[in-house]
C-alpha cells in the first residue's frame, strides 16, 4: 500500500500532517514554518512562526508583534512525527529550504532559491532527498542569467554616465534582498541613497552583521548630484518621487528579461534572486530526488520537461 505523502497542498498552503504544520501558508494556520521574509511567503495571522535565526529579524520587522522562533541552519528538530531542519537557499539573507524526514523518507521544500552565489546572502546548499518541491518562477529555457559581476558592471556604467551628466540614477528593486544585494555589489562607486522603506530593512540587516555600505535615506530632500538612489518599484508613483530632481530611472529584476515588463523605465537590468532555467535543472539534479513537485511560475512546462528527462514530476496548483 502506498504511503501517505509527507507534504500535500491545502487551501492554506503546503501542509505536513505528521508534524501538523504548514510551510509558507497564506491562510491563517496554528503553526507555520517560513522559508524567508518576503510577503508572499511570510504572511500575517499565524499562531506561531518558525524560521532561520537569520530570517527572523526581517520577519519581525515586517509582521510586527508575532510569536516566533529562529533556528540555526542545519539544526535538527523533532516536530511531531518528523525531523525538520533549515538549509541555505541562496535567495535573500536568511532564506532557507526546509528538509523534512519521516521514518527515513526525506522531502525538501525549496521555497525560493538561486544556485549562483551573490555578494550578500548565504549560498545555496543542495540537500539530498527522495522528493523535492521546487519553485519554478523562471522555469522556462528563455530565462538565462548572466554572472552577477557582469550585471553589476552594466549598472555601474549606467550610473556613471548619468553622474557625468549631473543627474541622479534611480534604481528600482525589491526593498528586501535585491536592494541590499545591489548596495553590496556597487559599494565604493559613489554615494548611495535609499527610499525610507529600503533603508529600514537595510538597517535591520546591518544590525545582524551583513556587510553593507553606508547609505542615506531620502526623506524630502533631493539626492546629491550623481548619486545612486535605490527605491521600491512603487515609489515613483508617490509624492516622494517629486523631491528627486533631475534623474533617470532603471529597474533590476529577472522579469526585465521580458520586454513587456520594461514599461516606465529608461534602462533595464536582468538580475534575479531566483534560479534561472539552468539553475533549476542544476538544483533538481543535485538533490538526487526520484520525485519532483513544481510550484509557482512555470509549473506545468517545467514538470513536463522533467518527465521527458525520466523523472517522476507533477505540477502543484
Amino acid at each position: 500500500m502506498a504511503r501517505a505523502p509527507v507534504i500535500f497542498q491545502t487551501p492554506q498552503g503546503l501542509y505536513c500532517p505528521a508534524g501538523d504544520f504548514h510551510i509558507d501558508p497564506m491562510g491563517r494556520v496554528p503553526r507555520a514554518l517560513i522559508t524567508h521574509g518576503h510577503s508572499d511567503h511570510a504572511a500575517r495571522g499565524m499562531g506561531s512562526y518558525l524560521c532561520t535565526t537569520k530570517a527572523l529579524p526581517v520577519i519581525r520587522h515586517r509582521l510586527g508583534k508575532i510569536t516566533a522562533e529562529g533556528m540555526a541552519y542545519g539544526e535538527p528538530r523533532q516536530i511531531g512525527g518528523v525531523r525538520v531542519s533549515f538549509h541555505p537557499a541562496g535567495h535573500v539573507p536568511g532564506s532557507a529550504q526546509i528538509r523534512i524526514e519521516r521514518d527515513g523518507e526525506v522531502w525538501v521544500a525549496s521555497g525560493d532559491y538561486k544556485t549562483a552565489p551573490d555578494a550578500l546572502c548565504e549560498p545555496f546548499e543542495a540537500v539530498r532527498c527522495h522528493t523535492f518541491l521546487t519553485e519554478t518562477t523562471f522555469g522556462l529555457p528563455i530565462f538565462h542569467w548572466q554572472p552577477e559581476a557582469v550585471v553589476m558592471g552594466q549598472i555601474a556604467r549606467w550610473w556613471q554616465a548619468n553622474a557625468a551628466r549631473g543627474v541622479a540614477s534611480v534604481l528600482l528593486a525589491y526593498s528586501f534582498g535585491k536592494a541590499q544585494r545591489l548596495m553590496a555589489g556597487l559599494a565604493g562607486l559613489g554615494p548611495i541613497c535609499t527610499h525610507p522603506v529600503v533603508e529600514a530593512v537595510t538597517e535591520v540587516l546591518r544590525r545582524q552583521g551583513y556587510n553593507l555600505p553606508p547609505t542615506v535615506a531620502l526623506t524630502g530632500s533631493p539626492p546629491p548630484a550623481g548619486a545612486l538612489v535605490i527605491a521600491t518599484p512603487n515609489a515613483m508613483a508617490s509624492e516622494w518621487a517629486l523631491t528627486l530632481g533631475p534623474h533617470q530611472v532603471a529597474a533590476a529584476s529577472g522579469w526585465m528579461a521580458l520586454a513587456a515588463r520594461r514599461k516606465g523605465v529608461g534602462a533595464a537590468f536582468v538580475l534575479s534572486d531566483h534560479a534561472d532555467w539552468a539553475g533549476l535543472n542544476e538544483a533538481v539534479s543535485a538533490t538526487g530526488a526520484e520525485q519532483v513537485y513544481t510550484l509557482h511560475g512555470s509549473t506545468g512546462p517545467f514538470a513536463e520537461w522533467l518527465r521527458a528527462q525520466g523523472l517522476s514530476a507533477q505540477a502543484l496548483s
